[in-house]
Order: C-alpha cells, then sequence, then structure tokens
C-alpha cells in the first residue's frame, strides 16, 4: 500500500515538471520533396515552448505526420532555449531590435497594464516567456518562422544593469552617474 503511495506521489512530481513547459503550436504546413518515384508528403511544426518564467524556445520539426512533426518542433525548441531578463513589472529592461531570415522586430518596454501588444508569432514568443507588458512590431517578413526567430534573436540580446556593470568591472550604482 505504501508503496503505491509513493508511486504515485512520483508520477505527480513528474507530470509537475513536464507541465511547466507549455507549448505552443504556430503553424503547421504540409511540405513535399519530390524524390525518383514521385512526390514525398510531410508536415513542418513550427512550435514554441516556454515556461513564462523567462525561459523560451523555437523549434522546428518535419515528419510524416502532424504529431510526430510536433513532438520534434518541442524537442528542437527545448534545445535552443534562451534567458530572458524580465523586470519587476514582467516588461523587457530597454528597447531591442531583433532580425530572423528576412524579418525585424522591435520591441519596447511598456507601463504596467499595457498587455502584450504584439502579432501572430512574436505574441506567442512574448507569451511564453512571460512578458506581460510590452509593444512589438514586426517588419519586413510575414513569415511566421522568420519573425519567431528574429522575437528570439531580440529576446537574446537583452542585458540588465547588473549585467553591464560585470562586464565593466564596476558596481551598478556607478552605471547612474
Amino acid at each position: 500500500m505504501a508503496e503505491q503511495q509513493q508511486r504515485r506521489k512520483k508520477n505527480n512530481r513528474t507530470k509537475e515538471k513536464e507541465s511547466e513547459w507549455q507549448e505552443r503550436v504556430v503553424q503547421i504546413r504540409r511540405v513535399t520533396k519530390v524524390v525518383k518515384g514521385g512526390k514525398n508528403l510531410s508536415f513542418r511544426a513550427i512550435v514554441v515552448v516556454g515556461n513564462e518564467k523567462g525561459q523560451v524556445g523555437v523549434g522546428v520539426g518535419k515528419a510524416a505526420d502532424v504529431i510526430g512533426a510536433v513532438k520534434k518542433g518541442v524537442a528542437d525548441g527545448k534545445k535552443h532555449m534562451i534567458e530572458v531578463p524580465l523586470t519587476k513589472s514582467n516588461s523587457i529592461p530597454h528597447l531591442v531590435n531583433g532580425f530572423g531570415g528576412g524579418a525585424k522586430v522591435i520591441m519596447r518596454p511598456a507601463a504596467p497594464g499595457t498587455g502584450v501588444i504584439a502579432g501572430g508569432a512574436v505574441r506567442t514568443v512574448l507569451e511564453l516567456a512571460g512578458v506581460q507588458n510590452i509593444l512589438a512590431k514586426q517588419l519586413g517578413s510575414n513569415n511566421p518562422l522568420n519573425n519567431a526567430r528574429a522575437a528570439v534573436n531580440a529576446l537574446s540580446a537583452l542585458r540588465t544593469l547588473a549585467d553591464v556593470a560585470q562586464e565593466r568591472d564596476m558596481p551598478v550604482e556607478h552605471l547612474y552617474a
């Protein structure tokens, strides 16, 4: 009896660890490859994985079926995870630009209560990163994959005052002077 309770507790803990990560499918697309015997049909899934606490990743998976493509996308997203520095108001520390393919994304911090003002794949990336107050604009491309990668590129370029002070070997107070 005690062994069964311990097993249940272990199962609950593993479920809690798994449920910490959220996955959202941005796009599923049917793709074909021309081969000697004709055309090979497969699916490409763009997936954003995040924990809403400052970690987010974008992954791409291809497989013969949709479920397999999504699973591969989740695994790829977890491999390419980045850390996002968030302020007390769940915004970003400073204005930043990001690039990915032909896409450009501009992100600005916003006052508390503003919400996530962004569209498409950029909105998904920001929500799963845990950002709650931000202004973002996609420029250049409508491609969801390039826009998601541009958003991740922008978020990875963010630095806090503590990071800058550490790079310059000086206390944070001297940055204000």
